[in-house]
Formats: C-alpha cells, structure tokens, sequence
C-alpha cells in the first residue's frame, strides 16, 4: 500500500468526523459527500452535513479470512449501518460480543484504529460502529 498517506489526509472529515453532504433542494442527504446531487443534478445545491452518530445495524457478515493489510483483525464483524438519517454505510463492529451483533440492534459510531502500513510508517484512524444497549 504505497502512497496512502496522502489518501488518508483527505478523507479525515469523513473517517473521523463523519461528514457527508445534504441536498437543499431535495433534502436528500448522502455519505459519503458527494458534488452533485444524483436526484436533482444541476439544479441541486449541496452542502456539508455531519451525520448522525447513532443507527441500527441493517445487515452484518462475520469476516474469517481479511483481505491484506486486515489480517491482525480476524475474525471480526462487517455491517452495513442504517443511520437515524437514513443514510447506509459499511463500517466495521468494534469492541461487540457476538451475540449481540443482530439486525436492527443499536450501534453507536467509535473512532478506532482502521488499517496500519508498515512500510510508511502511518496508522490511518477512523469510524467503526460498537453495538450498544
């Protein structure tokens, strides 16, 4: 993975504050941001929004064998996250006991370690989900 550094330096506001985008036009918000809206194209007029850092787990998979770079991880859980919003995103579970991971439980966004390079020296920090109470 030579050359992260500096994809890492510019998803900071998405890893590590959760930014995405909102639609002023459609009210329609998107994670993560993006330049244009893909409902109302030109005429939309997208801005900055933080999302929210609380959502229900949607759908989940139980990792065994992580692709490279995820090795030191396994087994862990994989969970495509429904936030208050509406707003899907992937995440990691972090810090969950198994048999509290389940559809529709509540998580709540956790800054963790995302992924380590040996090579150049950087640890990329960013958001997993935890499954709570």
């Amino acid at each position: 993975m030579v050359g992260t550094q500096p994809l890492i330096w510019r998803r900071i506001p998405e890893r590590y504050r959760l930014h995405g985008s909102k639609c002023l036009t459609c009210n329609a918000e998107f994670f993560p941001q993006r330049q244009f809206c893909p409902n109302c194209r030109r005429k939309g007029k997208l801005v900055k929004e933080h999302m929210p850092m609380d959502g229900t787990i949607y759908s989940y998979t139980y990792v065994h064998s992580a692709p490279e770079g995820f090795e030191y991880h396994v087994p862990y859980f994989m969970a495509i996250i429904e936030l208050k919003n509406g707003v899907r995103l992937m995440s990691q579970l972090a810090d969950s006991e198994p048999e509290s991971v389940k559809i529709n439980a509540s998580v709540r966004m956790v800054f963790r370690r995302v992924h380590e390079s040996e090579a150049e020296e950087a640890i990329a920090y960013g958001y997993k989900f935890k499954v709570v109470d």
